[in-house]
Formats: C-alpha cells, sequence, structure tokens
C-alpha cells in the first residue's frame, strides 16, 4: 500500500498540474460535502430547536436566515484547505483566502440582517407593536451592521487590518454626515415619535402639505406612509412629522364620540317675538311644553315686578321665535341616544353676517363610525330645516334665477 501511495506520488509530482487540479477536486467536492452537511442536516436539527422559541411560527423567515449562514461552511472549508495545494502561486492562494473571508462575512451580514428583519415580525404580532413599532431601528440597526460589514470585507480584500480604514474615516466626518443627513434626522425624528407616542400604527392622521388625509400603515426609518380615503397611498418624511404640524384623529376614535360643529344661517328679517296664540301653538311640541310653562312664568314674574313697563310692550320682556327655536333643538338633541350626554352640548348664536345669523350646533355623536356619524348628522338636519318653519323662521339662501323670475312676474 506504502509502495502504491510512492508510486503515485512520484507519477504527480512529475505532472504538477495534474496534481494541483486533482487537490482542488477534491477540495470542492469536499466544500460540497459541507455545504449538504450544513443545509440538510444542521438546518434540520436549528429547525427543531426553533420550535420551542417564539419564532416557532416564522419557518419561512427562520429558513432563510439560516440557508444564508450555511454557506459559511463551504467558504470555511476552501479556506482551511486551499493553503494545501501544491504549486499554487502564493498570491492566488492569498487572493482565495482573502475572498473566501470577504464571502464569510458577507453571509453573516445577511443572515444577520434577516435575522432582524425576522424580529421585527415577531415583534409586530404583538398586541402593543401598533404603540411602540420598532422598524426604524431595525432600519438603523441594518445600517450600522452593513456598513461595517463593507469595511472588514474591504479589509478581507485588501489584506489590511480594518483598524486602519477606520482611522482614515476621521478625515471622512464631514463627507459621512452630508451622505446620512436624511438617515440621522430620520433617526432622531423617529425616536422623538416613538417616545413622545406621536404616531401608531392605524392612527388617522390629517397633513394637508403632504396630501395626506388617512390611516397610516407603515412606520418606517425615513417615511410614514399614509392610505387616504380615496385608497390612494402618500409618503410622508419622518421628519416631516416634527418640523411640520399635522393633525392625530386617535384621541376621537378612544374617546368613541365625534364632534358636530355646524350651523343653520338664519334669515334675520324672520326673527320676532311670539303672540299668545303662537305660544300655545307651539306648546303641542312635547319637547316644548315644560320650557314654555317655565319661561312665562319667569317672564310674567319679572314683568309684574316691573307695572311701569306694562304700558307699552316693547318695554316687557316676552319670548321670540328664535330663542324658543333654540330651546326646541336643545331639548331634540338631548332626547337622542345617538348623542352623548358626556360631552358639552351648546346651541348658540354667532356672530351675524351678511348671511343671516348663525345658530351653531355643537355635540357629539355616540359613535365614531364614519359612515353612522354621517347618517346621525343628516338626520338631525333634515328635521331641524324641515321644522324651521314652525316656528316661522326662514333660512337665508342667497337670491336665485328661480327668485327673479318671481319677482319678474310679480311686477
Amino acid at each position: 500500500m506504502n509502495t502504491l501511495i510512492a508510486s503515485a506520488s512520484a507519477y504527480l509530482s512529475a505532472y504538477p498540474a495534474l496534481e494541483s487540479l486533482l487537490i482542488i477536486t477534491a477540495v470542492l467536492l469536499l466544500a460540497l460535502a459541507a455545504n449538504f452537511v450544513a443545509k440538510y442536516i444542521a438546518l434540520r436539527l436549528i429547525g427543531r430547536a426553533l420550535a420551542f422559541t417564539p419564532f416557532r411560527n416564522e419557518q419561512a423567515g427562520v429558513e432563510k436566515a439560516t440557508a444564508r449562514l450555511a454557506n459559511i461552511a463551504p467558504a470555511l472549508v476552501i479556506q482551511s484547505c486551499i493553503g494545501f495545494v501544491p504549486h499554487l502561486p502564493v498570491s492566488v492562494t492569498t487572493l482565495i483566502v482573502n475572498v473566501s473571508a470577504a464571502f464569510m462575512i458577507l453571509t453573516v451580514a445577511l443572515a444577520l440582517g434577516e435575522a432582524l428583519s425576522l424580529v421585527n415580525g415577531v415583534y409586530q404580532k404583538r398586541p402593543d407593536a401598533r404603540n411602540r413599532p420598532i422598524k426604524g431601528y431595525v432600519q438603523v440597526l441594518k445600517i450600522i451592521l452593513y456598513v461595517a460589514s463593507a469595511i472588514l470585507i474591504i479589509a478581507a480584500l485588501i489584506d489590511r487590518s480594518p483598524l486602519i480604514l477606520l482611522s482614515g474615516l476621521g478625515a471622512m466626518a464631514a463627507v459621512l454626515m452630508l451622505v446620512f443627513k436624511d438617515t440621522i434626522l430620520s433617526l432622531v425624528a423617529s425616536v422623538q415619535i416613538t417616545s413622545n407616542d406621536m404616531i401608531r400604527m392605524g392612527d388617522w392622521i390629517e397633513m394637508p402639505q403632504c396630501n395626506a388625509d388617512g390611516d397610516v400603515i407603515d412606520i418606517a426609518l425615513h417615511t410614514v406612509t399614509v392610505q387616504n380615503w380615496d385608497k390612494t397611498i402618500s409618503t410622508i418624511p419622518t421628519q416631516r412629522l416634527i418640523s411640520d404640524s399635522f393633525k392625530n384623529w386617535r384621541g376621537m376614535s378612544e374617546s368613541g364620540m365625534r364632534r358636530i360643529m355646524r350651523s343653520l344661517m338664519i334669515d334675520q328679517t324672520t326673527i320676532r317675538f311670539l303672540d299668545d296664540a303662537e305660544i300655545e301653538k307651539l306648546r303641542k311640541f312635547s319637547l316644548l311644553a315644560g320650557y314654555l310653562d317655565g319661561k312665562r312664568a319667569e317672564l310674567l314674574q319679572w314683568n309684574d315686578e316691573r307695572p311701569e313697563r306694562k304700558d307699552y310692550e316693547g318695554n316687557a320682556r316676552r319670548l321670540t321665535n328664535i330663542g324658543t327655536f333654540r330651546a326646541y333643538v336643545l331639548a331634540y338633541l338631548q332626547d337622542r341616544a345617538d348623542i352623548s350626554d358626556r360631552a358639552t352640548l351648546l346651541i348658540r348664536q354667532l356672530a351675524p353676517t351678511e348671511s343671516g345669523l348663525p345658530l351653531q350646533i355643537y355635540c357629539f355623536t355616540t359613535t365614531t363610525v364614519w359612515a353612522e356619524y354621517e347618517r346621525i348628522q343628516a338626520d338631525i338636519f333634515d328635521h331641524l330645516l324641515s321644522i324651521l318653519p314652525e316656528f316661522d323662521l326662514l333660512l337665508y339662501q342667497q337670491p336665485t334665477g328661480r327668485d327673479m323670475r318671481h319677482l319678474a312676474a310679480a311686477s
């Protein structure tokens, strides 16, 4: 046996190229074997071990990350065994060793990047993830990871210490600050947004200067993505949420109430006092009976205490149709189950304008569902507009072509 080996060795020594080729082939076969063992045996063992961890439901992500790590095995075999190949120039051996090292660094970096994405995916399934997203921080870690990997890869390829490269980065600090300016600003903005709880996933935000009005569907390092109500997508730079103003409707959603604030523009020429017959007619409204009785008693007492004012009606206090209508609106809203009794409820007059007297309804619905809110608001104003003539009041409306035709026909 020893004689056979000696003969083969002597024969191969006579043909150095063939000897190098055979050993290179053996190294490649060994690398393929290491790759097979890593991917088809070690990965299965890792998968079974992960079944007892929080990552058990992330099988695809785990396989993707570990498959990248498995590529280290053949590169490690080539790096370790290439030195045993005879008749190979030192420069070629060094090049292969350096490239193998750079490939392993790249593989580890990509695997760690997949692992960070996997951690973010698992975290997003937590109930409190929408309140405290970590996607921005994960992206920052990826940037740091890839920058560090790039430095190590370059150092491995040129066969120099990475400290030499890092020592030269001091002079490039200004350039790096310029290159990563947006990233640094976005990181600071992300920290402020998260620490101050300014935005959460699912929040309804309104930012007209960025054409955004809808739900937040993604919070990343550089951008916040909003799905508008018309199903378009708006992308807002993260730092704009710190430098510019925006409206977050989360408080409304959490309160379970939504505000109605709308005015009826009353024609001021229809506002007047009520006589006794009209008051009796309005007493037929069950919502007004108590108000009218109490108000008439109050006015009667006030007028009796000032007999000198009874000579002329203009000196006495009397009920008005606008005041009675205001009381009716208040009672009507208080009687509705879909109007909250826990929030402010006001029926108030605003300053008169050239378009009439604004009678503002200010209240809150007991729901925040958009369709239900609009239905309640429409029902309220349908009723108020329809019942307004019962108080001999009219809404102000600018003259239309129909008004002009009636005026011309009357003349």
